[in-house]
C-alpha cells in the first residue's frame, strides 16, 4: 500500500498521459471530442479508473466508448513506459455525467427562481396578517399599564361627572 498523496499524483500523471494519447496518438475515427475529466487510482496502484466526457449525441457517446475500449491495451502500455511503475494498473473509462449533472441542477434552479418570482408577485400588494409592529416595545417607566387609570384621569374624570374612572356617581 502507499500513501494517498502518491496515489494521487499517479492519478493526476495517468490523466494527462491519457489526455495526450487521446488527443495526438490514437486515430480511431469513433473517438469524439472527448474531455478526460478525472482518474482515480486505487492505494495499491493497481486499478485505475479514468472519467471522461462526451460532445455529441448518444450515438457519438457509444462510438467512442468502443473506440476507448479497443485502444486500452494501448495506452495502458503507455502509461507503464511513461510512469515506470512494476505493475502497470488496469484501466476502465468511465463516462461522467458531469454535462448531465449541470443541466440538472440548472433546470431546478430556473424553477426555484420562477417559484419566487410567483411568491414575490403575490406578495406585493398585501399586508402583514398581524400587527404592523408585532415586537415588545420598551415601556417608559411613568407610563401606567393598560387597564389602570392614573391620578389625573380619576380627576379628570370626576371633574367632568362622567365616572368613568371606576367610581359611581351614587
Amino acid at each position: 500500500m502507499t500513501d494517498a498523496a502518491r496515489a494521487r499524483k499517479l492519478a493526476d500523471r495517468i490523466q494527462q498521459i491519457v489526455a495526450e494519447m487521446l488527443e495526438r496518438r490514437i486515430k480511431d475515427p469513433r473517438l469524439g471530442f472527448v474531455t478526460v475529466t478525472d482518474t482515480r487510482l486505487t492505494n495499491d496502484l493497481r486499478d485505475a479508473t479514468v472519467f471522461y466526457t462526451v460532445m455529441g449525441s448518444e450515438g457519438e457517446r457509444a462510438d467512442t466508448a468502443a473506440a476507448l475500449s479497443s485502444a486500452r491495451g494501448l495506452i495502458r502500455s503507455e502509461v507503464g513506459k511513461q510512469t515506470g511503475l512494476r505493475h502497470t494498473p488496469t484501466l476502465s473509462f468511465v463516462q461522467d455525467d458531469v454535462q448531465e449533472n449541470v443541466r440538472h441542477i440548472e433546470d431546478l434552479l430556473e424553477r426555484a427562481r420562477a417559484a419566487d418570482a410567483a411568491v414575490a408577485e403575490a406578495a406585493a400588494g398585501a399586508a402583514p396578517a398581524g400587527d404592523p409592529d408585532p415586537y415588545r416595545q420598551p415601556r417608559d417607566e411613568d407610563a401606567e399599564p393598560d387597564g389602570e387609570a392614573s391620578d389625573d384621569d380619576l380627576a379628570e374624570s370626576e371633574h367632568r361627572g362622567d365616572g368613568e374612572a371606576g367610581y359611581s356617581a351614587s
